[in-house]
């Protein structure tokens, strides 16, 4: 059996928790600059939608970009959220073309 994904979150794990602990340690009952809450606020989406684009269009290739059924996919659950629809069918709908564009592909 391979330890080595249990190894990377354990290790995530205990890095978050000193961190936590470090800031605090580090600024004491001193407010953070002003800025800091704002850099915080935007950098979150912005690492979110990384991750996304990484996901949908990464590839193990050389070129190391993929657009095939997850495309379509992606399209389909904005187009649905955007129409309001709840998120568990938004997941169904992106899931259900994903799977028709590929067996269609």
């Amino acid at each position: 059996m391979n330890h080595t994904p249990w190894l990377v979150v354990g290790a995530l794990v205990v890095t978050t928790f000193l961190l936590k602990g470090a800031g605090s340690l580090v600024m004491g009952d001193r407010e953070l600059p002003s800025w800091f809450p704002r850099f915080v606020e935007y950098l979150t989406p912005a690492l979110l939608a990384v991750l996304v684009v990484t996901q949908l269009v990464g590839s193990s290739d050389a070129d190391g970009l993929a657009f095939d059924a997850r495309i379509a996919g992606f399209a389909a659950a904005l187009a649905a959220w955007r129409l309001k629809a709840p998120v568990p069918l938004v997941v169904l709908v992106a899931a259900a073309v994903t799977a028709a564009t590929r067996a269609l592909l």
